[in-house]
């Protein structure tokens, strides 16, 4: 029987998993970001296509870090979590799950600002020193920007479930390339519909980072937004939530 609980730590557990496997994505997510944003880094202005493919990769590489280290669900993120819980009807488990990839995402987090330790300074760009943290609306619109969140994440959700489906699992790929599989559907959500809000549609990917930012003495940084910080959370909890409806009523 998983354990969920926090009574035992360990460094193979359900628990361990998700947090080490949140702190791989995030650190390779925001690192992507600060690459291609801070001045100096052989990165900079990569574009677009550089950072959704490194998202891309950071996922599969997060996925695959916390099956290893016993989270073979590999959420990594808090609303397929809560989609999960939605579709199963058991929120036993969404406190302990939460905490370890919102602490995960931090300490990736973290792990950027002293990577890129001199750039800092070098980069005067205030918004764009917070853009390797977390996301903004390219279009300052709450309504349209919840909605791209939900509709990015609800994506996220049924696309993933479907490719491990029975349907798909019986007539298609090797259950070994699921997380390359969903790497790819990070890739495309990214290339198609990221470029409206960024494409958090991880709470923990969003909100970990952002209190990074506020907390840590980084140089020049600025204000952390937090006027926009709720729309990561209630857009992508309302598509995973979504998704989960969907997933329970046509039992995938």
């Amino acid at each position: 029987m998983r354990n969920y609980g926090l009574k035992e730590v360990s460094m193979h557990s359900v628990w361990f998993g998700e947090f080490f496997g949140t702190l791989v994505l995030v650190l390779l997510g925001n690192g992507v970001n600060a690459g291609v944003t801070l001045r100096k880094s052989y990165a900079a202005d990569a574009g677009w296509m550089v950072i959704a493919s490194g998202w891309a990769l950071a996922v599969l590489c997060g996925v695959l870090v916390a099956q290893a280290f016993g989270s073979p669900g590999a959420n990594l993120n808090p609303a397929i979590t809560f989609a999960s819980a939605v579709s199963s009807g058991d929120y036993s488990h969404l406190v302990s799950l939460w905490s370890a990839q919102l602490l995960g995402a931090m300490a990736g987090a973290s792990l950027v600002a002293l990577h890129y330790g001199p750039h800092w300074s070098l980069t005067p760009d205030q918004a764009a020193k917070l853009g390797v943290f977390c996301t903004n609306g390219a279009v300052h619109n709450p309504a349209f920007n919840i909605f791209s969140e939900a509709l990015g994440t609800a994506v996220l959700v049924v696309v993933a479930a479907a490719i491990g489906s029975h349907g798909v699992a019986a007539n298609g790929p090797a259950p070994g390339l699921a997380p390359w599989l969903v790497a790819s559907l990070v890739w495309g959500i990214g290339l198609s519909l990221g470029g409206t809000t960024g494409y958090a549609i991880n709470p923990a990917r969003d909100l970990g980072p952002r209190l990074v930012h506020a907390l840590l003495p980084i140089p020049g940084k600025g204000p952390s937004n937090w006027s926009y910080a709720p729309i990561p959370i209630v857009g992508d909890l309302l598509g995973g939530a979504l998704a989960g409806l969907l997933l329970h009523f046509a039992h995938l």
